[in-house]
């Protein structure tokens, strides 16, 4: 099987925000490594306030990074100066969670739209004027549309706007940063299906951030589970769903809403307990023990080691290695009645 060819690859990015003014220190992304592949998506999951959106801006650059490589098409964006990085920036493009206040409330819409190619393209304002109204209509909006303003729009509205905007230039990448949180269901499945549609259409890879494994289920061919500033798991999309490998993956889909409980694909009983833990001051070992029901005393004592998944992907987890020793397996597989650890600590 032939594999397809990478569009992004980041290798042990860490962002640390050092402390000021007697606040501590916070290392936001701890040695996190994943790759997207041309015309993927990577759905990367987790709860507010575990590191997805930094990761975002670290490897854009919108934050410095401590350490690491980010490879965009072959170049290392954090060996950039200023001027190439701004010029590389054509192939990476960003969705914000809020559309309303990424777009200037005083400019017309055609105006923000059009600003990447007056930055990266040598076009005529009339053809500028064309390339936008066409970007409108590949969006489902009307090319009328270009004389007006952001509050005019409905929220959805608004998001195909920037959606517009990211793909003016034709980047090979464009992150999403929580791009369907802030809007109801339905539309959330439109802008969902217009960047399936985009994707296909353009070949467009994207890094799709969510803290809802349902959102990302349909659009994502991997998945990237985030905790505390680490990846946890990741894999195909249908595995990490159907046999998650990591207590935290479980636990998120345990929270998934379903219609009918009995179709459930985890019982509600692997939700974990507690609040996020301070990211100044994180758990020895593992993060997740301190709300992990499997919790053993090893997991006090070291990050866990990547191993490979039956399936496809890599899980970080001593339930892997010590306790049962699942090798990869899933925790689903098992059922309860197997798993017996040592109690935690």
């Amino acid at each position: 099987m032939t594999e397809v060819p990478r569009t992004l690859e980041v290798e042990d990015l860490n962002v640390v925000f050092k402390g000021r003014r007697g606040l501590p220190t916070v290392h936001a992304v701890r040695d996190v490594s994943f790759h997207i592949g041309k015309g993927e998506t990577l759905g990367l999951v987790g709860e507010s306030g575990s590191g997805k959106s930094t990761t975002a801006r670290g490897l854009m650059r919108l934050v410095e990074p401590a350490s690491g490589s980010v490879r965009l098409n072959g170049r290392d964006l954090t060996r950039m100066s200023r001027g190439e990085l701004r010029r590389a920036r054509r192939d990476i493009q960003m969705v914000f969670q809020d559309p309303y206040s990424s777009l200037n409330p005083s400019r017309v819409i055609g105006l923000s739209i059009g600003e990447p190619l007056e930055v990266h393209e040598d076009l005529t304002a009339s053809d500028r004027n064309e390339r936008v109204r066409e970007l409108l209509r590949k969006v489902k909006l009307s090319p009328d549309f270009y004389e007006r303003y952001p509050y005019e729009f409905s929220g959805g509205q608004r998001q195909r706007i920037a959606i517009a905007r990211a793909i003016a230039v034709n980047p090979s990448l464009v992150v999403c940063d929580e791009a369907v949180s802030a809007l109801d269901v339905s539309t959330q499945n439109e802008i969902i299906n217009l960047l399936e549609d985009l994707r296909e259409e353009l070949g467009t890879s994207y890094l799709f951030i969510a803290h809802d494994l349902a959102v990302v289920r349909h659009i994502s061919n991997r998945i990237a589970v985030m905790y505390l500033g680490r990846l946890l798991e990741e894999g195909p999309a249908e595995r990490v769903f159907t046999q998650p490998a990591h207590p935290y993956t479980q636990a998120l889909l345990a929270a998934v809403p379903s219609p009918d409980p009995s179709q459930r694909l985890v019982d509600r009983a692997a939700l974990f307990t507690g609040e996020l833990p301070d990211p100044s001051d994180p758990p020895s070992g593992c993060p997740f023990r301190t709300r992990c029901r499997h919790v053993m005393e090893v997991c006090a004592q070291s990050m866990p080691e990547a191993t490979p998944v039956d399936g496809g992907g890599a899980v970080r987890c001593h339930l892997q290695s010590s306790g049962p020793a699942l090798a990869g397996r899933s925790l689903v597989d098992l059922g309860e009645s197997t798993v017996n650890l040592e109690p935690g600590h």
